[in-house]
């Protein structure tokens, strides 16, 4: 892959290229992308959206929105840090071309920001809950209907997928979705490949999927106008875009340190395992005097966390410019932080927050009743599309259909198309929305 077709400014939904000159100058085309993302009504939406604790009634805990927002902030780190060293190693990029060390930064801080946008109330209890609707529960009386490709994608439900279709998916008034440029759309595709076959390798592009059949076309016309290589003949899978694996890195990074963070702020985890847990990683930069003068465990911890965010956003940078060719080449295939020299602290971080926080009293009990609420819109969603359809539908059916917005396809579409309709319209609502749905159908809530 060459990085003069990777750094597309061409929006999608265009029919021309735009090059650098015609671009407002106080406001480069890549910095349009984070703009269109922050401004969506479905980034809104993650302000009441699960990040690790369901439904806290404290005001510390991230939310969806938060984590993007502060992972945002690690992607234009490491993408400016990247681009700076990129363009002394291929200095054409910036004589040839105008591209510069912000180019870079505004690529992967628009992907990263917008790395969780398709995610469904409740966390990922959320996908796996939309999951097992089709899998094991009432949904899987639609097998035979789809396609096993279609079906995969209902029974492995998958934001990243999701977040695919908000970008790039056109509706009335809006050609394009938000018309990101190509380089932003394939920074934010971190799995290029179709639902099936499911982990085909160990390579880190298969280990979950990045486009739903209906954005099939949308994807192979990305990664054609970038030239990302494919990595399969007979199914749809290709190599990242590079970028992608500093978006990948400024969401494990925010995730394996913030996390941890809430746990010990939460009481879950003790704060002496900060040092305990964090200290190879922050030896040659924590200052003792300093740590100690602050009074609040907050603040002590929130030092520590600084501290980690830094030393392992210069390690990224690092692991990627040692690869960069056998990224370009796809012989990379890993993420970047397995190869860093503190993959085993992240591992004990990470194990200890499974430990403590994803698998607390707390957060399972509200994603158990996350599950019901999903199941519930779910079965009662698609019996009012499909019956309707079918010109079978009761009275309720019918005010449930009422009730549902116009983007649902109901009439003169697939059942493929109906049940993607529904779960990307579940997907959309906030936790908050969600239960309320729930309450309104159940009766119990006016």
């Amino acid at each position: 892959m060459n990085w003069e077709q990777l750094l597309s400014l061409k929006r999608f939904g265009d029919t021309n290229k735009r090059i650098r000159k015609e671009q407002d100058e106080t406001r480069l085309g890549f910095e349009v992308d984070y703009d269109r993302v922050i401004f969506s009504s479905e980034f809104r939406s993650l302000q009441d959206k699960t990040q690790v604790i369901p439904l806290s009634e404290t005001d510390f805990v991230h939310t969806r929105l938060t984590h993007s927002l502060e992972v945002s902030v690690v992607g234009r780190s490491l993408g400016r840090r990247v681009g700076q060293k990129l363009l002394e190693k291929h200095p054409h990029l910036q004589k040839a071309h105008g591209y510069q060390t912000n180019d870079f930064g505004a690529i992967v801080a628009a992907a990263a920001l917008a790395h969780d946008i398709g995610n469904p109330p409740f966390g990922h209890s959320g996908e796996k809950a939309i999951g097992e609707f089709f899998k094991t529960g009432t949904g899987k009386k639609y097998k035979a209907q789809l396609t096993d490709k279609e079906y995969q994608d209902l029974c492995d439900f998958e934001g990243n997928a999701n977040g695919f279709k908000i970008l790039t998916e056109s509706r009335q008034g809006r050609a394009g979705g938000l018309r990101l440029s190509y380089a932003t759309l394939g920074a934010f595709m971190k799995y290029p490949k179709e639902s099936l076959p499911k982990k085909p390798t160990k390579h880190i592009a298969d280990k979950k999927y990045g486009f739903f059949q209906s954005e099939k076309d949308a994807f192979l016309d990305l990664a054609n106008e970038l030239g990302l290589l494919k990595r399969s003949e007979n199914d749809i899978s290709y190599l990242r875009h590079p970028l992608a694996f500093l978006v990948e890195a400024a969401d494990d990074i925010c995730y394996t340190i913030i996390d941890f963070e809430d746990g010990i702020n939460l009481g879950l985890i003790q704060e002496e395992f900060a040092l305990e847990y964090l200290s190879k990683i922050i030896r040659n930069n924590i200052k003792p005097e300093n740590y100690y003068a602050l009074s609040t465990k907050e603040d002590r911890v929130g030092y520590i966390r600084a501290l980690a965010i830094g030393s392992l956003i210069n390690e990224a940078v690092d692991v990627f410019m040692a690869n960069e060719e056998a990224i370009l080449n796809g012989n990379f295939d890993c993420a970047l932080l397995d190869k860093s020299k503190y993959d085993a602290q992240i591992k004990d971080i990470i194990k200890i927050s499974v430990e403590n926080i994803y698998q607390s009293t707390e957060v399972i009990d509200k994603e158990i009743a996350g599950y019901g609420v999903i199941n519930a819109l779910l079965n009662t969603y698609t019996s009012a599309i499909n019956n309707c359809f079918n010109n079978i539908g009761s009275n309720y059916d019918k005010l449930i259909l009422k009730g549902l917005p116009k983007t649902i396809k109901s009439e003169n579409a697939t059942l493929y198309e109906r049940l993607s309709s529904v779960c990307y319209y579940v997907s959309l609502l906030s936790d908050s929305k969600a239960i309320l749905n729930y309450k309104k159908i159940k009766g119990i809530s006016f």
